[in-house]
Parts: structure tokens; sequence; C-alpha cells
């Protein structure tokens, strides 16, 4: 069994640029939930085209076989997501961090167990070598995490499709990461209505591209994509509070498969 993460160390206050400021995301306990996070890079074409006849076998193949999984008693939720826009650029954190894989995921499948043991165990299971092994015989890239609830907005409805984000995020420092997470995750709530999220950290920082792994919804593309292009407090408040934290966000928008 792997060893917890080591505590953080004191709350930071993060660098927020000047001008209109947002109060922190207001949270909820988190849960004791593992995760297993697949996700890969599959049709190299834009998210919003028709899916490939190779991805379209391989979505098919994933999700009975998350079917299965979500028959045990070890497993509280499977599902597979298809990307359906991925932003382009990278900003000056990545472009002066080239070792950084820029995932492009147009896959992902996450499994959802009732705590950190359980998903570790599960990983090893041959129902998921087998579905992992699946996706390495379609996929360029796999990242493939053990990962554990750090913070919690609300739960994530994955009861019925909507507009679904994993955001992957990289930065020098977890705990600055996690801080400036808190106060942008609060722009989100002010500007898009954002009621749910579950931040997902790898229980090994080592096993993992991205220090922390964000997953929200919302009911309709409408909901978000209007604030994300036309309000000027994204680039100014969002971004630039990445920027100044030395942190990057790598963000992609799926819908259920």
């Amino acid at each position: 069994m792997q060893a917890p993460s080591p505590p953080d160390p004191a709350p930071l206050t993060p660098d927020v640029p000047p001008g209109k400021q947002y109060d922190k995301v207001v949270l909820v306990p988190p849960k004791e939930h593992g995760y297993l996070h697949l996700a890969a890079e599959v049709d190299q074409r834009p998210a919003w085209l028709p899916n490939s006849a190779a991805k379209r076998a391989l979505i098919k193949d994933l999700k009975q076989q998350c079917t299965e999984l979500e028959a045990r008693q070890d497993v509280l939720e499977a599902r597979v997501f298809v990307a359906r826009l991925i932003p382009p650029g990278k900003g000056a954190y990545l472009e002066q961090r080239p070792q950084v894989h820029v995932g492009r995921f147009d896959v992902v499948v996450l499994v959802t167990t009732p705590d950190v043991a359980t998903a570790e165990r599960l990983r090893e299971d041959e129902a998921f070598v087998q579905m992992r092994s699946r996706v390495d015989e379609c996929a360029t890239h796999v990242h493939t995490v053990l990962a554990r609830n750090e913070r919690r907005i609300g739960d994530v409805d994955h009861s019925r499709d909507g507009v679904f984000l994993f955001n992957f995020f990289t930065a020098d420092d977890t705990a600055e990461n996690l801080a400036v997470w808190e106060y942008t995750a609060g722009w989100f709530q002010q500007e898009t209505g954002l009621d749910n999220s579950s931040l997902m950290r790898p229980t090994e920082a080592a096993d993992s591209d991205y220090t922390v792994i964000n997953h929200c919804r919302w009911d309709r593309w409408l909901d978000v994509l209007p604030s994300l292009a036309f309000k000027p407090s994204f680039r100014n408040y969002v971004l630039a509070s990445f920027e100044a934290n030395r942190t990057a966000a790598i963000p992609i928008l799926y819908n259920l498969a």
C-alpha cells in the first residue's frame, strides 16, 4: 500500500493581479474516494470532428468494460468521456518548460472507488490491466494516475450528459498550485455558477505528469463558453493568476461517451 502524500504546509496566499478581486472558492470536505484516471491521445484531429473508426471501436469497448467494472462492489462509478473542445496554445509557463507534456487527451476513463487503497488494488486487477492494454492499442500517448480527492466544491453528476472539464495542472510547487486554484475556482463559482468540482491529487507525484487534475460539470455549453471567450476577467484574473504563481492549466472539455 502506498504511503499517503505528506501534509501540505500552511496555506499560501497566492499572488493575484490588480483589479477586480474574487473570493476564494466555497468548499465542502473532500471525500475518501480513490480514482483511477486514464487519459489517452487517440485521434490526431480536432476534437470537434467526427471520431475515427478506431476511436469509435475503442469507446464502445471501454464503455462495456466500464459497465462490467460498475457491477463490482469495489467500484462506485466508471465513466468514459470524449473530448469536444481542446483549446489551442500553451502560455508562457509551458513555453519555458518543454519537458512538460501538453496533453491533447481526447478519451478519458474515470473510475471511482470507495477509497484510495481500493483504487490501488484495482489498478493491478486484470480488468483494469485489460482496459489499459486496449487503450494502448489505439493511443499515441497514455497517462494513468492513481489519485485522491484533495478539494471539493460538490459532487460531479455523471448520471446525465453535460459539459465536463478535466483540467490538467502543472506547477513548480503543489501547495502554490492548490492555493491559486482556490482563488481561480472562486472566479468560476461567481462567473459561471459552478456548483461542483472534484480536485484530484496523485497519490505519488512521481507517477504523474500533472500536480492536480480538476474535474467538474456544467449543464450546457452556454453556461461556460461565453465566460471563457468574452469576459476580460478570465484573462486578466484567472490566466494572469496562473502565470503569477508559476502554474499552468491544460483544460479540455468533454461529453459523456
